[in-house]
Parts: structure tokens; C-alpha cells; sequence
């Protein structure tokens, strides 16, 4: 059981920091890109509440998830959502447990 919470904590690390490589890398079409990116790099002070079982996610959290435009974000999910099939791996299937 620990080996499957350590190798969820080890996903939940990668894909945030895919997330911001991604980010980084492509032009995202719903604002200017440096906007986008420059805010959803923000994000990483939410990295440590991404780790199952950690703590409520901090105020400075909420602050920089907040400070997302709707659009970057869903455009953002869109994008990272296609890493697997691009890596040649399955689509991610998650439960809500």
C-alpha cells in the first residue's frame, strides 16, 4: 500500500511539472502566451497539496489557482491530456477514490 501511495505522489509530481513544461513550451490560444504561462507557473506553490493524503491545499495555493484565466486552464488540461497518446502510452483513466 505504501509503494502505490509513493508511486501516486511520484505521478502527481510529474504530471504538475509536465503540466508547467507544457506550458512552457506551446502557445496557448485563449490570451496572450506569456500571461498564461506566467500564471500557471505560479501553480507550483500547490505541488506539495498534490501528494495524496497531504494537507488542505494553503491559501497561497487558492490564491494562484484563482488567479487562472478559465480558458488557460481548460486549454491547459486539454494540452497535458494529450501527453500520454504522444508519449505512446494509454489514455489516463481515473477513479474518484
Amino acid at each position: 500500500m505504501a509503494a502505490v501511495k509513493s508511486l501516486s505522489s511520484v505521478v502527481s509530481l510529474l504530471l504538475l511539472s509536465l503540466l508547467v513544461i507544457v506550458l512552457q513550451s506551446r502557445v496557448i490560444e485563449c490570451q496572450p502566451q506569456q500571461s498564461c504561462t506566467a500564471s500557471l507557473t505560479g501553480l507550483s506553490v500547490c505541488a506539495p497539496f498534490l501528494v495524496p493524503g497531504s494537507p488542505t491545499a494553503s491559501t497561497e495555493c487558492c490564491n494562484a489557482v484563482q488567479s487562472i484565466n478559465h480558458d488557460c486552464m481548460c486549454n491547459t488540461m486539454r494540452i497535458a491530456a494529450q501527453i500520454p497518446a504522444q508519449c505512446n502510452l494509454p489514455p489516463l483513466s481515473c477513479s474518484a477514490n
